[in-house]
């Protein structure tokens, strides 16, 4: 092999290796939740279609919202979700879309979520999600995973939850150096106040090491809320605030790495 050919296989095959390794599977858990420390296995949002789906069990009119997220700032990398939550009586049914990544590389994941409460105290979801990965010059790749939560509302001010994603460990063809992963979560969201929500809780990925999270929430009036959230390993920070006019939403948040940068992100909700 000549070295202009090598030196072009080598260029294609950057993209591929450095997102699959580094970035692949990042999913956007929405503004509110990613200033709340990027945890949510005990949070009420139409976010939790992304993160633990037990969450939109408490909804009770039809939501939608849409959220763009410039990963690491200075980068090409993009995320772009939206999520569409509709109850009927105790049942609620969701879907959510991400695709995540640039010009060279595509993680694109579509879910469809059933919650169902029972009563006013537990709540329980299941979610199927299908992954599509695209690398220009290799080609596509298909992977299938479920993913299932709880929550139970111990009382008014404090809700548990637990959540775990992938737990039959599905993945992409071996040809395919990029990952399903198998993530269990458990947390708690308390009101300290009327005003005031502290959420927190754990999260373990198969192959990281286990993190704790944390964030906060205050509702300076009613339609304005600040947020801002910190996550142990690796220290990371997070801030957003929330505004809220009638039944539309807006949200914004920043969260920084400690080696790649601030990821700013934004959302818009529509309650119908």
């Amino acid at each position: 092999m000549n070295l202009n050919r090598l030196s072009t296989s080598i260029l294609l095959a950057l993209p591929f290796f450095v997102v699959s390794t580094v970035f692949s599977q990042e999913v956007n858990f929405g503004p509110r939740i990613t200033a709340l420390g990027n945890i949510a296995p005990a949070l009420h949002d139409v976010w939790s279609l992304q993160s633990n789906q037990a969450g939109i069990a408490q909804l009770e009119r039809p939501i939608a919202a849409l959220a763009y997220q410039n990963n690491y700032f200075n980068t090409d990398i993009s995320t772009q979700s939206a999520v569409f939550a509709y109850p009927i009586k105790n049942n609620v049914f969701g879907i959510s879309f991400q695709n995540y990544g640039f010009s060279e590389y595509n993680d694109q994941k579509v879910g469809f979520a059933y919650a169902k409460r029972f009563g006013k105290g537990l709540s329980v979801a299941l979610n199927v999600n299908a992954h599509q990965v695209k690398i220009n010059q290799y080609g596509n790749a298909f992977a299938y995973s479920v993913e299932a939560g709880f929550q139970f509302r111990v009382n008014d001010r404090l809700t548990l939850g637990s959540h775990v994603a992938n737990p039959n460990k599905s993945g992409y063809r071996k040809e395919v150096s990029a990952a399903v992963p198998t993530v269990l979560e458990i947390g708690a969201a308390y009101y300290l106040s009327d005003k005031v929500l502290f959420n927190s809780g754990l999260i373990k990925d198969l192959d990281l090491q286990t993190d704790a999270r944390l964030g906060m929430e205050y509702y300076i009036v009613e339609w304005f809320t600040l947020r801002g959230g910190m996550s142990a390993n690796p220290f990371r920070q997070s801030l957003g605030f929330g505004c809220r006019y009638q039944r539309l939403q807006v949200d914004v948040a920043a969260t920084s790495h400690p080696v790649l940068g601030y990821s700013p992100q934004m959302s818009l909700g529509y309650e119908f």
